[in-house]
């Protein structure tokens, strides 16, 4: 395994939600706070980045082109070439303190996404959501702090995400064919000296890569939960991580200046910033939402 990379300055102030995009050979990702995607071409060294206009929180990519996104106003479509934002859905608008915050794709072309209350992040309102190909939407779960991760073991048979304020990632027996979920149950707590576990991804050995904000790192664990290896960063708030580059093997690691004095800022020059390392293990497919 490689050292740590700095990849890109870009001083994101909450940088999240990496994915990679295979068409493309490109890496996508947002700064939440500062209404921003970001498109970095690894072969190249381009970079592109996006306003918005509002909050973006994840975005995954479409059949049909362009990206579905969950915002802080709901469901939406969105098209870099045209950078046009369609609203779709708005599950949550009864309650304006709330918004999307993670989610993924899942290998039927579904997306997933989770929400939290911006007004007070310990507060148990966030919900799981499931946006079908045909526009539905279905609440899946809900009594999370803040919603984050989304991500699948490779057999499909378990479907993780985590509960940030409640330090833990969780597990579900997932059935692909019905889209639904059952049997939760806790996968990995982490310690209050390790910060809180933010999003995730999965390999393709089964393990899954959890990112710390308040923590300086990422950590590897096994399919029992058990830590296999962890990653120190130079920076203190670490939000996602994503596998990309030609083989799938390198991992993409976002974080955030948010919530820094100062102090903090200038002892850590490099928050917010896009960091890479190449961990000897690949991950799995970016899946398109089929709507």
């Amino acid at each position: 395994m490689s050292e740590v990379e700095h990849v890109l300055a870009v001083h994101d102030e909450l940088g999240e939600g990496p994915v990679w995009h295979a068409d493309e050979g490109a890496l996508y990702w947002v700064d939440i706070e500062r209404h921003l995607v970001h498109r970095y071409h690894p072969a190249s060294g381009a970079h592109a980045v996006f306003d918005v206009t509002v909050p973006i929180t994840v975005l995954r990519p479409r059949q049909a082109g362009g990206f579905v996104t969950g915002t802080s106003k709901g469901f939406a479509f969105w098209d870099p070439a045209t950078r046009a934002l369609e609203f779709i859905a708005h599950p949550e608008a009864d309650r304006p303190h709330n918004r999307f915050n993670d989610g993924a794709v899942d290998r039927h072309g579904r997306f997933w996404a989770g929400t939290m209350n911006q007004h007070d992040a310990a507060a148990p309102d966030g919900c799981l959501y499931r946006l079908d190909a045909d526009g539905s939407v279905h609440a899946v779960a809900s009594g999370f702090s803040v919603y984050n991760g989304t991500a699948w073991s490779p057999d499909g048979r378990t479907m993780y995400f985590t509960d940030t304020f409640r330090r833990m990632i969780l597990a579900c027996d997932y059935d692909a064919a019905a889209g639904t979920i059952a049997n939760q149950r806790p996968f990995a707590q982490v310690p209050e000296a390790e910060g809180y576990p933010d999003g995730h991804t999965v390999d393709s050995e089964g393990y899954v890569w959890s990112t710390h904000w308040g923590g300086w790192r990422v950590t590897r664990y096994s399919p029992t939960g058990q830590k296999e290896r962890q990653i120190e960063l130079p920076v203190e708030n670490v939000t996602c991580c994503a596998f990309g580059g030609e083989h799938l093997d390198e991992l993409y690691i976002t974080t955030a200046r948010s919530g820094l004095h100062e102090a903090a800022r200038a002892r850590q020059p490099l928050a917010g910033d896009l960091f890479r390392v190449r961990v000897g293990v690949a991950g799995l497919p970016t899946y398109k939402f089929a709507g």
